[in-house]
């Protein structure tokens, strides 16, 4: 296994952009729940708190694709050095709107351009991955990396900001999600030699290269599904935690999720797979709607445990097969874009998830609640077969790139 990645990260640079790319993306886990605290405690509103959060993650989840093809077009420092300033500076602009007691819309729209500025790293970062390795397999071990560092991100960011907002103040876990985001863009974007090349539109050549959006929109509608599961099941876990008298072990619960599947996700790059991605796209799938239908039925901590523990491991295959499938289909003048569009499918699914999760749990509890992720999974497995069973076919494992 260390073999199968000491390959890809002992590249030139590999380990410096990876690590940029690490802190860059540490926003995605910090700023919406960081938003949230802060004018939860300036207000005394959740409900306006959690507003101004999914104020900033829609304009994240619209926005990402067409700043990735901006990327495309210009370049990766040109575009993330000014989206990253551009995020720190709308980030100070809304704490100073809740410092100032300005009017409420105020917040709203310094979110908003936090959210639509926020720097595509996560998929910068995968297209780097896509310019520098030769192979297929090279690639899919460097993507298996980079979603077990995902799940670092998502681990470790909620955690710092909520020990800052709670034990310090809520404007210390917004100045950590700047501090993060605009070190690690700007460190990220001053790696030149490993940069994949622009590909500015020539108007005098035609139309751009289309996407395949036969293949591309199901995986996005994958990427929303696995969004509405994790988004859902996060604050389904939490009601679970506290009907069982045990609150505090929600945070055990969803790591032990979130370890199923770094664990899950680390295995994967270091195995040679012969099944073609869509293939394993389904099987993933359906692997999330068996881990999530016995859910509603456990009324025990340590079988809960057991459970996501288990649930886990289906995650990272799924989301690493998936990221792979996008890299193979989409024009490399356009891979950035497309490699956005996980990104916002992701982002998109997680707070409508949330929501839903809510409504149910105060109207049924929360073991009926869990048939939102269960939903969710089935929804993953569905869009996963409408995915062309060619798609991807040619590109194995350990074929070359073109």
């Amino acid at each position: 296994m260390l073999s199968s990645y000491g390959s890809v990260l002992s590249r030139p640079g590999a380990l410096r952009f990876s690590a940029a790319g690490l802190v860059g993306r540490l926003p995605l886990s910090m700023a919406g729940l960081g938003l949230l605290l802060l004018v939860q405690a300036d207000t005394g509103s959740y409900a306006v708190g959690g507003s101004v959060s999914a104020a900033y993650m829609v304009a994240n989840a619209v926005l990402a694709p067409p700043l990735g093809r901006l990327v495309d077009a210009l370049g990766q420092g040109r575009v993330l050095a000014v989206g990253s300033l551009v995020f720190g500076a709308a980030m100070v602009a809304l704490v100073v709107t809740r410092q100032a007691d300005w009017p409420l819309w105020t917040s709203y729209a310094a979110a908003a351009v936090a959210g639509a500025s926020l720097p595509p790293i996560d998929a910068c970062v995968r297209t780097r991955w896509a310019h520098v390795l030769e192979t297929s397999a090279e690639v899919e071990t460097a993507y298996a990396f980079e979603a077990v560092v995902d799940e670092s991100v998502f681990m470790l960011g909620p955690i710092v900001v909520t020990l800052l907002a709670t034990l310090v103040d809520p404007v210390a876990g917004i100045a950590a999600t700047v501090v993060a985001g605009v070190g690690g863009s700007l460190a990220f974007a001053a790696q030149r030699g490993t940069e994949p090349p622009a590909h500015p539109r020539d108007r005098s050549t035609g139309p751009r290269v289309p996407l395949p959006w036969a293949t591309l929109a199901p995986l996005t509608v994958v990427c929303v599904a696995l969004g509405l599961m994790c988004g859902s099941a996060e604050v389904i876990t939490v009601a679970f935690s506290d009907e069982q008298g045990t609150k505090a072990a929600a945070g055990v619960l969803l790591a032990l999720w979130a370890l199923g599947s770094l664990v899950a996700g680390a295995a994967t790059g270091a195995v040679t797979f012969r099944r073609p991605l869509v293939q394993r796209v389904r099987f993933g799938a359906l692997g999330l709607v068996v881990a999530m239908a016995p859910l509603g039925l456990v009324d025990s901590i340590w079988l809960m445990g057991a459970l996501v523990l288990v649930g886990g491991l289906a995650i990272a295959p799924t989301l690493i097969a998936t990221t792979a499938m996008i890299e193979q289909v989409t024009p490399a003048a356009r891979l950035t874009e497309g490699m956005a569009l996980l990104q916002t499918g992701l982002v998109a699914g997680v707070a409508p998830g949330a929501a839903l999760a809510g409504v149910v749990i105060d109207a049924a509890g929360a073991s009926p609640a869990y048939l939102v992720p269960l939903g969710a999974a089935l929804l993953c497995a569905v869009a996963a077969h409408v995915v062309p069973s060619g798609a991807g076919r040619e590109l194995g494992a350990a074929a070359p790139r073109p």
